[in-house]
């Protein structure tokens, strides 16, 4: 009998924490998938229906390469929009493909549950106990809360020396990825947020917000590298959706956005699109120069809320970018239109000071 490998899709950094999660869980081999490159997006291009979304297509690329690589146990851990449904289509195409496999769902309908989770884990693992999925659960949402904390913070700042921050957050994530006991990652960050601090910084010439669907925002592949594109023109990032908001903050601020975004919404919109018309009143009250917003081609809420983002924008004053990516977008003209919207900005922040 072949060994037992376990896998799952890209999303970021979050494989590194995800992988030791699963292995203290189960104590099956688990490998990372390959990293997204364009042979990736091909692959899942190629077997994926044409008009589905990005999301799809980088997830079931993984999901080949993986399993081409040895894997035979997949986790997806999608839920919500249309996205709900894909877990279904993905196991189905690679049925047909000829892959033997396990496919288990985190999210079921966009709804899971801790007896779901511990019923999938128990599944992979007879000797797991309710308490041990309990402990990893909690280690694995304290470890990522204060990473993305971390990275909140590197978002908002310039070092003078480029590729002094990334050097510190490479070791961040290798010394916080798989520890387990809580006095040492709180340990952990405080190092590395020190660290963070006593870099030599330079001031920003913009603050640009980025807003939008959930994995474009959180996948740098997905976006072209967005995010490090902008830290070439000295400006200073506010990225919204991380791991942290979709497990914790989404729920507990959801009283509070219907409530600030009345004024434009009388229904709440699905997926992240009630979530970006709050955050464009946010980004205003913070003085921010301009913001990007990023979806997958097709992506219904995300379209479905552009013309109030739009009127957000005219009644605000604030500039907004919309970036639509898919497996044909161009790097180059993501470049190009990056270039010409932070020139705009430029020019209109040198006019507001009078120079």
């Amino acid at each position: 009998m072949n060994e037992k490998i376990i896998s799952f899709p890209h999303i970021g950094d979050y494989s590194y924490f995800v992988k030791p999660f699963i292995e203290k869980l189960t104590n099956i081999k688990v490998k990372v998938a390959p990293p997204i490159t364009k042979k990736t997006v091909e692959i899942g291009s190629k077997y994926s229906p044409d008009f589905v979304c990005l999301p799809f297509k980088y997830n079931l690329g993984n999901y080949i390469e993986t399993l081409e690589d040895g894997s035979n146990i997949l986790f997806q851990f999608g839920g919500g929009c249309r996205y709900g449904n894909y877990a279904e289509v993905q196991k189905t195409i690679l049925e047909d493909l000829g892959y033997e496999f396990e496919f288990y769902q985190f999210i079921k309908k966009g709804k899971t549950s801790f007896n779901h989770v511990y019923k999938m884990f128990k599944g992979l693992n007879e000797n797991l106990t309710r308490g041990k999925l309990i402990k990893e659960l909690f280690l694995i949402f304290f470890r990522i809360m204060l990473f993305d904390k971390s990275e909140d913070y590197r978002r908002g700042k310039l070092e003078e020396k480029e590729g002094e921050f990334k050097k510190i957050r490479s070791r961040l994530i290798n010394d916080l990825k798989d520890e387990a006991n809580v006095f040492k990652i709180i340990k952990i960050y405080k190092s590395y947020m020190s660290k963070y601090r006593k870099v030599k910084k330079k001031k920003p010439k913009l603050k640009i917000g980025i807003i939008g669907e959930l994995y474009t925002a959180m996948e740098p592949f997905a976006t072209h590298n967005l995010e490090d594109e902008l830290k070439k023109y000295d400006i200073s990032i506010k990225r919204f959706t991380d791991v942290s908001f979709l497990l914790i903050y989404k729920k507990l601020l959801s009283p509070l956005v219907k409530y600030k975004t009345k004024n434009y919404l009388k229904y709440k919109i699905g997926a992240d699109a009630t979530d970006n018309v709050y955050r464009m009143l946010i980004l205003k009250k913070k003085s921010y120069d301009g913001v990007i917003h990023t979806k997958p081609f097709g992506c219904t809420p995300e379209v479905g809320v552009i013309p109030i983002i739009n009127k957000i924008s005219n009644d605000e004053n604030l500039p907004v970018m919309f970036l639509s990516f898919d497996v044909q977008t161009s790097n180059t003209g993501i470049k190009t239109r990056i270039e010409a919207f932070v020139d705009m900005l430029l020019m209109r922040k040198e006019k507001k000071n009078g120079k």
